[in-house]
């Protein structure tokens, strides 16, 4: 499924969502311009590669250091352009809503605190992939698993690639994201046992961030200001989930 929008109107300027989507443009536009040897050492340099961490025991500091920076590094490098378009329509559709609710400084926290808990739920899942894991996918994730709980009914604009047919569609954000988390959950699954480099695909990172997403929203979400509706001139508070 890939959305397009949503029904929730923010109060502010997405301003950290704008920001992160033209970083990550401007870092795989300098990536195209690098020769194709630089550019392996330059995803071998930012990207998450577990294997690393065996060498804590002889050079702790340095294994720390370097590892931490991929964590944060990594959020930024992308593979190709369709990996680039990809994450950042998502966030392009769901980030500006939870960025409103968060404030622009707490949402910029959040994101990064879900793409290295993303980093270290693909450490644990392959301990000794030496390939290295890019993307803003799971710092992207974090913030879909936070926009499922604001906003689970929120109507998400969604086209459905099925077969001839590709329908757009408005769909509740709960059958949208719960969809997508349920087939990152069973690829995950099915990816245990399996290399990184066969596997191609980083399921424990969108897993990690996607419920990292979860676990961090009580404590950088704010209290929500209430909206009034007007019917027939008389006002009435709002009911269900606040936006």
């Amino acid at each position: 499924m890939i959305p397009f929008s949503d029904d929730i109107q923010g109060r502010t300027l997405p301003v950290v969502t704008v920001l992160l989507i033209l970083l990550n443009s401007a870092v795989f536009l300098y990536q195209l311009s690098l020769p194709a040897e630089q550019l392996e050492s330059f995803i071998r340099s930012n990207g998450v590669i577990p294997a690393r961490l065996a060498a804590l025991g002889s050079q702790p500091t340095e294994t720390l250091v370097v590892t931490a920076r991929s964590m944060f590094g990594s959020l930024f490098v992308h593979g190709g352009w369709w990996h680039l378009i990809g994450n950042m329509l998502y966030l392009w559709v769901f980030g500006d809503n939870i960025e409103d609710r968060m404030g622009h400084l707490r949402f910029l926290l959040f994101y990064l605190l879900c793409g290295m808990a993303a980093g270290v739920a693909h450490q644990l899942a392959n301990p000794a992939s030496t390939v290295p894991a890019i993307g803003a996918s799971g710092a992207v994730a974090g913030v879909l698993g936070a926009y499922l709980l604001c906003y689970p009914f929120a109507r998400v604009l969604t086209l459905i690639p099925l077969f001839l047919l590709w329908p757009v569609v408005q769909l509740p954000a709960l059958v949208v994201l719960g969809g997508w988390f349920f087939l990152q959950l069973l690829n995950g699954v099915a990816a245990i046992g399996v290399s990184a480099q066969t596997a191609g695909v980083a399921w424990w990172a969108h897993i990690g961030g996607f419920l990292a997403g979860l676990l961090l929203l009580p404590l950088f979400d704010r209290p929500q200001p209430r909206r009034y509706y007007y019917d027939l001139g008389e006002p009435r508070g709002g009911g269900g989930f606040p936006a």
